[in-house]
């Protein structure tokens, strides 16, 4: 068969399973567009700059007890970290570092970075 055809012999089966959807999809289409806001009022309230302001410095104290949170957490597992660098050194030779020294190095050297970012704050 041609694609033409069998394009609309799949339509004409469509349209005949489905006659009950066909006046659902039709009322749809029929709707009026809903009118757009008013825009005339370009300022808004008092009451909603206050509560605006309400949120925003809720926002920023939850997220200033978030970025001290995180950074306790860090600075306590900075210190773990060193301890355990320390121990590394301590028990080796002095001509030999052994690979998990410099590991400890680094991962240290990024904590660390990390810590210094979050105490500058989001800006």
């Amino acid at each position: 068969m041609r694609p033409r055809i069998r394009a609309c012999i799949y339509f004409f089966c469509l349209v005949a399973l489905r006659p009950a959807q066909l006046p659902a999809v039709a009322q749809q289409t029929t709707q009026p567009p809903q009118p757009p806001p008013h825009i005339g009022d370009l300022n808004p309230p008092a009451d909603e700059d206050d509560a605006r302001s309400r949120i925003t410095r809720d926002m920023e104290k939850k997220a200033a007890k978030a970025r001290a949170a995180a950074l306790k957490s860090d600075t306590d597992k900075l210190l773990k970290l060193s301890v355990e660098l320390k121990d590394y050194v301590d028990k080796a030779d002095e001509n030999v570092l052994s690979l998990d020294v410099i590991k400890k190095a680094e991962e240290i050297e990024k904590l660390a970075k990390s810590v210094k970012d979050k105490m500058r704050g989001p800006n």
